[in-house]
């Protein structure tokens, strides 16, 4: 099912654009609902809407059985980066402004690239090699404009929890999508997730019967938008390009979030966490750049 990672056609630009617009203004929207609604209950209400839109979805395909090695990895991504990534992520924003978290979250691509490398047999080309290190010196620029911000040590390890169960579920996923429908795989990740969530019902329950309506639709929001429909554009995205390089344009996304939340949280960003954004965006060009003959590293994989 998937192609070997050539030129991209519009409609991979479409979904990879799609996943980080979606992917950012997820980092608002925790923000703001994350008043009314504590980190599990959010995670677990946040799944169960992706669960539900993507199950329609789903049921309109049909259904690949997965094998038993299938199984594995789709409980090491629906556990991992759907269940303790949310989780670790709404607690996170908690203790960090979405700016700073999305910064944080953002060391997940270079930890992608080392996994895939290592464990996918995708080598290390130089091009995404020099592009994570300008991307990552662009977050680093992000850092210092905002290390005044009011950050503490558990929002911290919070975010890095964050970023290593989002590695890892992007290189679990890798290989399911050379045999399973990517829909699929994203759904029945989405549902493990909400059923390891499942604890939190009851405090759900009387979460929302507190909440406002905006904070429910926020909720639901997250559930339809960043959940569901980036999801399934990331999972058809990884199947038209490698796992290292569809990271790093995730790269994007802290800029965003600080524009979102100029813009939405009236939240100013400082001189130089504008030059980092741009420091990022253009180590994610770097990354997809090709040169005229091969320049990568041959790792061998188990």
């Amino acid at each position: 099912m998937s192609t070997p990672p050539t030129a991209l056609d519009a409609r991979t630009l479409l979904a990879v654009a799609v996943t980080v617009l979606a992917w950012a203004s997820a980092f608002i929207g925790i923000r703001a609902v994350g008043e009314d609604l504590s980190p599990g209950p959010l995670a677990l209400a946040r799944l169960l809407v992706g669960t539900l839109v993507l199950g329609l979805l789903v049921a309109r395909r049909g259904w690949v059985r997965p094998a038993g090695r299938d199984w594995r990895l789709l409980l090491i991504c629906g556990i991992g980066w759907f269940a303790v990534y949310n989780v670790a992520l709404n607690a996170a924003e908690q203790h960090l402004d979405a700016g700073t978290t999305a910064m944080l979250v953002n060391i997940g691509p270079i930890l992608i690239a080392l996994f895939a490398g290592l464990w996918l047999g995708e080598g290390f080309p130089r091009r995404l090699v020099i592009g994570i290190a300008v991307a990552f010196a662009g977050v680093l620029l992000i850092g210092l404009a905002t290390r005044s911000a009011d950050a503490d040590l558990v929002g911290v390890l919070l975010c890095l929890v964050a970023a290593l169960t989002y590695a890892v579920g992007v290189v679990a996923q890798k290989p399911l999508l050379g045999r399973l429908p990517g829909l699929q795989v994203t759904f029945t990740a989405c549902a493990i997730g909400a059923v390891c969530c499942l604890p939190w019902s009851g405090a759900l329950v009387t979460e929302l019967g507190q909440a406002p309506a905006a904070s429910i639709a926020g909720a639901v929001y997250l559930g339809v938008v960043p959940t569901a429909l980036a999801f399934s554009t990331w999972a058809y995205a990884l199947t038209r390009m490698d796992a290292g390089r569809l990271g790093v344009t995730t790269y994007v996304v802290p800029p965003l979030v600080i524009g979102f939340g100029w813009l939405l949280l009236d939240e100013a960003p400082p001189a130089l966490a504008v030059v980092g954004g741009a420091v990022c965006l253009l180590g994610v060009a770097v990354s997809r750049t090709r040169s005229r003959r091969p320049e990568s590293v041959a790792v061998p994989t188990a």
